[in-house]
């Protein structure tokens, strides 16, 4: 065990909140001397900044991640009879909001960096298909060239879940900017972060757009008109005015986190049992996650929890085999990619307020434990 112990946590809110504690308040303070806590007028601020940065015609806020991917696929009228295609290593909430529309998942598997496979989506394509989920994982953008082309070719419509990419690009444009609508999470982990549950769409259809503002409003058009049955999913007035308070944050904090990333991998480039997908030209991953595929990964958290260090899982189990998808009719061994990177993937801390010397720390305790220091 290397000298010198310390604590790397994965995730620090309280450094956050000593960072921007006279922001907080001052927001704080202004939202509650004005009085107004739910107010669509009131968003308007924070979805013309977010609309701007991702370069798209319009933001729609909205109280989660997966009310986002929900509402865009309900606004493009996705439900009982259709197909989404989409792979099965996210966060379970992706396919939750496939079920939730009355569609029907059709999990298609993943690269060897996490993201869904263009020639696995190809395959999954039937004549019920309306539509093609991909996830970018990590922060880093799906293959959305070859996904675009595939979408062109079969008519079909594209839902970018952006939930963990806020601040990515691919081939110069930003995450967001691709499909028909993209659904953003800004839960407390994610690089661009919320007090609490909190999500946005971004698109360039003015229909689908138009739309949204009625759906996550429960359909109403003015005070009194319900045009159809929505949702009460609006963003609520306080929440919207700290992201637009940290949206201005988000490039440093997306450099700091690629600065991470990058000393994590010269620390650990070295050692043939660390798998690190790397990154293209043309990519720019904002790292909202550090992900490495490893051998004996249980042995290896137990390791560096004994070190000191945090780590997570994202995600253990395939979404194809939670106990819930079950009638889905997807067996073990269906997804293999999916399925042994299941086993292997573990997520170091990369948040902003890791120090580089606890980065160093923790790759050496991985090369020490793998007999490679």
């Amino acid at each position: 065990m290397l000298n010198s112990k310390r604590e790397v946590k994965y995730s620090n809110f309280p450094a956050q909140y000593a960072e921007e504690r006279d922001e907080i308040h001052a927001i704080v303070d202004r939202v509650f001397e004005r009085g107004v806590f739910v107010s669509l007028a009131l968003l308007d601020g924070f979805e013309e900044a977010v609309a701007d940065y991702c370069g798209v015609s319009d933001a729609i806020g909205v109280a989660s991640g997966t009310d986002a991917l929900y509402l865009a696929m309900k606004a493009m009228d996705i439900g009982p009879g259709d197909e989404v295609i989409t792979p099965p290593n996210s966060h379970f909430s992706s396919t939750s909001a496939i079920i939730q529309t009355g569609a029907t998942p059709a999990f298609a598997d993943v690269m060897d960096d996490q993201n869904i496979d263009p020639a696995a989506i190809e395959a999954a394509i039937t004549p019920r298909t309306k539509a093609i989920m991909p996830v970018h994982l990590t922060g880093r953008i799906a293959d959305m060239n070859a996904i675009l082309e595939i979408a062109s070719r079969h008519g079909l419509r594209i839902i970018e879940d952006a939930a963990q990419s806020m601040g990515s690009r691919y081939h110069g444009e930003m995450s967001g900017s691709f499909g028909d609508a993209a659904a953003f999470s800004a839960h407390p982990l994610k690089n661009l972060n919320a007090a609490g549950d909190a999500g946005f769409i971004t698109t360039n259809d003015e229909a689908i757009a138009r739309r949204l503002r009625k759906l996550r409003h429960n359909g109403l058009e003015g005070r009194d008109t319900v045009i159809e049955w929505g949702s009460v999913s609006r963003l609520d007035v306080l929440q919207a005015e700290i992201l637009r308070m940290r949206l201005a944050k988000l490039d440093a904090v997306v450099a700091r986190r690629r600065s991470n990333a990058a000393l994590y991998r010269e620390s650990l480039a070295a050692s043939s049992s660390v798998f690190a997908p790397p990154c293209k030209p043309h990519e720019f991953n904002s790292f909202h996650i550090f992900v490495i595929q490893v051998d004996r990964r249980e042995e290896l958290i137990k390791f560096l929890v004994s070190g000191g260090v945090q780590t997570a899982i994202h995600y253990p189990i395939p979404i194809h085999l939670q106990p819930a998808a079950e009638d889905l009719g997807y067996k073990k061994g269906r997804l293999p990619v999916s399925e042994d990177q299941a086993d292997r993937i573990l997520s170091l801390p990369i948040n902003q307020y890791v120090d580089p010397s606890d980065i160093q720390y923790t790759a050496g305790l991985i090369n020490e434990f793998f007999g490679e220091r």
